[in-house]
């Protein structure tokens, strides 16, 4: 299958609520590469690249995060980036 980047920014309370952590760990177990991020206007933004079904399942549980997140609206728009294998955190931008 073809591999595809996507970035996707989520808003709602998804800042102080482990987002990122368990961004990371949901991501690597899926097997994406990609890093995931706070932005000082409260949102989270996040790269991902894997094949279609993989990245869909990713968005799915997007939507519901960790039990203290409230996801109220997210953006995806397709890129055409390298990303690095493995799945990390980086700083806030």
């Amino acid at each position: 299958m073809n591999k595809i980047t996507i970035r996707v920014r989520i808003t709602g309370r998804v800042q102080g609520v482990c987002y990122r952590i368990w961004t990371v760990e949901y991501a690597t177990s899926l097997g994406l590469s990609g890093w995931v991020r706070n932005r000082m206007d409260g949102s989270v933004e996040a790269i991902f690249c894997e094949n279609q079904k993989k990245i869909d399942e990713m968005v799915e549980a997007l939507y519901q995060g960790p039990s203290a997140a409230l996801v109220t609206f997210m953006t995806f728009d397709y890129e055409k980036i390298n990303v690095k294998a493995g799945f990390k955190k980086i700083p806030t931008l």
